[in-house]
């Protein structure tokens, strides 16, 4: 009888134990699945966060060489400024712009002060703004 509850009880601790690790690996399973789930996620979002990173290099390249064109541009403008006042006998009239545009005078103020054109007021505006 002693042997029949032993074998009994073995046979029930086997099945527990048995029990026991079948659930372990299901939990296991699970926890993986969650885990590819979860890296399948952060895999996606690792390449939305790539191409949106790349948009905004492209833009910044873009601003860059932009910039480098507009440095082109208005380089030479303090030279020209230079050549009019230097063939203008009134050139007096653009260092006089030059000096009520750093008051803060508007081109139409240049342009009845200074005798000078609306382009040419213009320009010696915009020229101020550049070497601020």
């Amino acid at each position: 009888m002693l042997e029949i509850a032993l074998i009994g009880l073995a046979v029930f601790c086997f099945a527990l134990l048995g029990g026991t690790c079948l659930w372990l690996a299901m939990s296991l399973r699970q926890q993986a699945q969650l885990q590819l789930e979860r890296d399948a996620l952060r895999d996606q979002r690792i390449k939305e966060l790539g191409k949106r990173l790349d948009t905004y290099l492209t833009g910044s390249v873009r601003m860059g060489e932009e910039l480098q064109d507009l440095r082109r541009i208005v380089a030479p403008l303090p030279d020209k400024l230079s050549q009019i006042e230097q063939r203008d006998p009134n050139s007096l009239s653009f260092t006089q712009a030059a000096r009520l545009v750093g008051m803060g005078a508007s081109v139409d103020d240049l342009t009845h002060s200074c005798g000078l054109s609306k382009a040419e007021a213009e320009l010696v505006s915009k020229l101020h703004q550049v070497r601020r």
